[in-house]
């Protein structure tokens, strides 16, 4: 597979073509993979009944069944996804979902596979124009979680200088941002508040730094306005959000207006269901994200449910792209919903007031079930007496009165990964 670095023309010109055209092309790189996969594929041959399909049309692909990470995971000791096409000793690249939400899932990665990756990254890099002049300060530690390691390799064929932070302390991380001046950085959006706040506290301002790009990933918050308000006010610099999965792939890139999330559709197949029956009360334009990655042949994804709630918009924006739009980014996943005496909550939406508050250094949200309702309260650290006020925001936004407990600063968990800031009991 030849890489395609900046400006490349293929990537510019299948962002403006008809969705006619656009379809076709995917129809065409779905039945290659079909070709390539399902005759060795025994996941999919049991979970389709056929051992080769090619497709007339995207509607009839519409009727096979869909893929959920629960049919993937593995009893076995390695952790090894079911639905891999060949033996592991073909594979070349070993990583693992964030356990979040279980048991962490092994997925593996041939050499071309991985190609893939690094190559469909290079959509995002467009979208916040990186470039050989770059270089890139990435802020995570290099375990099997899949995290940056695709964004590392995506900018080295960018021939950017990237500069890893691995098993550095925060404090390390600020030093080193003022003595290799990176341009970009690369976290959580809770990390990247967390560094610049912990700077802050020192007497340094991000903002006076030579970072002019905050990319952010691996959780909600790029999209959400609150949350990029604090990283824009904080650094002084441009975030971009992307969205991706170990499982998946790295299948979205920010808006230019940064209020929304772009499908890298010449990669990947977007199907949007309707949201299931148990969601009350919900906004009629929501729907799950269902995804089939064109690439991959080793761990196909074919028809997958994220479990991810968008609300997807099919117009050109100020991004210049004919790809979808969702608007708002990720709104928040069906498997994370709160039921508060009869009000659908997601936990994007509480965060979204609690970021509105620059004195709330972490937070956590404690849910408890009582029947098919749950109780939710949180916990905060403040420098400032927020509780009050925070409980006021949360009244008049979301029409609930959630008890907020203020803790002294440190009490909560830090984490530069995915931070877990949710607990049910």
């Amino acid at each position: 597979m030849t890489t395609r670095l900046p400006a490349d023309p293929f990537r510019r010109s299948i962002q403006s073509v008809s969705r006619e055209e656009l379809q076709q092309y995917q129809l065409e790189r779905l039945n290659q993979l079909l070709a390539k996969t399902l005759p060795f594929n025994r996941h999919y041959q049991e979970r389709f009944g056929i051992s080769h399909l090619q497709l007339e049309s995207l509607e009839q692909w519409s009727q096979f069944p869909t893929s959920t990470k629960s049919e993937w995971q593995s009893d076995g000791i390695d952790g090894i996804a079911r639905h891999h096409s060949h033996s592991p000793n073909r594979y070349r690249r070993y990583h693992r979902t964030s356990g979040t939400r279980g048991r962490p899932m092994v997925i593996l990665d041939t050499a071309e596979d991985w190609d893939w990756w690094t190559s469909t990254w290079q959509y995002v890099l467009d979208a916040c124009s990186i470039n050989s002049d770059d270089r890139i300060l990435m802020a995570f530690s290099f375990g099997p979680f899949i995290g940056f390691w695709s964004a590392h390799d995506a900018c080295l064929q960018r021939e950017c200088l990237v500069i890893p932070s691995g098993g550095l302390s925060t404090l390390a991380r600020i030093d080193l941002i003022r003595t290799a001046s990176p341009t970009v950085l690369f976290g959580t959006p809770s990390y990247a508040l967390h560094l610049a706040q912990e700077a802050a506290q020192r007497g340094i301002s991000l903002r006076e730094s030579s970072i002019r790009t905050v990319f952010v990933a691996g959780e909600p918050g790029g999209s959400i306005p609150s949350v990029r308000a604090q990283l824009e006010e904080l650094y002084g610099a441009q975030v971009m959000d992307h969205a991706g999965a170990t499982e998946i792939g790295p299948w979205g890139f920010g808006t230019a207006d940064g209020k929304g999330l772009h499908v890298i559709e010449s990669e990947f197949i977007a199907e949007f269901l309707p949201l299931d029956s148990s969601i009350t009360n919900a906004d009629p334009r929501w729907r799950e994200l269902v995804i089939t990655s064109l690439g991959r042949a080793g761990a196909p994804v074919l028809r997958y449910r994220t479990q991810d709630i968008v609300q997807p918009v099919w117009d050109r924006d100020v991004s210049g792209t004919e790809f979808v739009r969702l608007e708002g980014g990720i709104l928040g996943r069906a498997d994370d919903m709160f039921v508060v005496r009869g009000v659908n909550v997601f936990p994007t939406a509480i965060e979204s007031i609690i970021r509105q508050f620059p004195g709330i250094e972490e937070f956590r949200i404690r849910a408890q079930k009582r029947g098919e309702l749950d109780e939710v309260a949180i916990d905060i650290e403040s420098s400032e007496p927020l509780q009050t006020l925070l409980e006021e925001a949360l009244q008049v936004q979301l029409g609930l009165r959630i008890p907020v407990v203020p803790l002294p600063i440190g009490s909560l968990p830090k984490s530069e990964g995915k931070s877990r800031r949710i607990v049910r009991s």
